[in-house]
């Protein structure tokens, strides 16, 4: 792995620690929350590393991985709608 490949994952890792740390100084440990966190943090960092030319294999596969992580968040998004409308 180059040096280039090894920056972005190791800014992700200091999101995530950094999600991680003011979730446990809040004491309000809540998925929903650091997931949505963390895929702001993986869109911002691959929207930055991401070129017009040429899309590297690794970088192809981020792309389904944040599908995926866009539809759970539509999934959170929705049950919360439920869940206030139910009120």
């Amino acid at each position: 792995m180059s040096t280039t490949q090894r920056l972005p994952v190791i800014v992700l890792i200091i999101w995530f620690a950094v999600i991680t740390a003011f979730m446990l100084l809040n004491q309000a440990l809540d998925l929903e929350v650091f997931f949505v966190l963390a895929l702001i943090g993986l869109l911002v960092v691959v929207e930055l590393i991401d070129t017009t030319t040429v899309q590297p294999r690794y970088l192809r596969l981020i792309k389904y991985v944040i599908a995926v992580g866009v539809l759970l968040f539509g999934y959170i998004v929705a049950s919360k709608i439920m869940e206030i409308v139910a009120r």
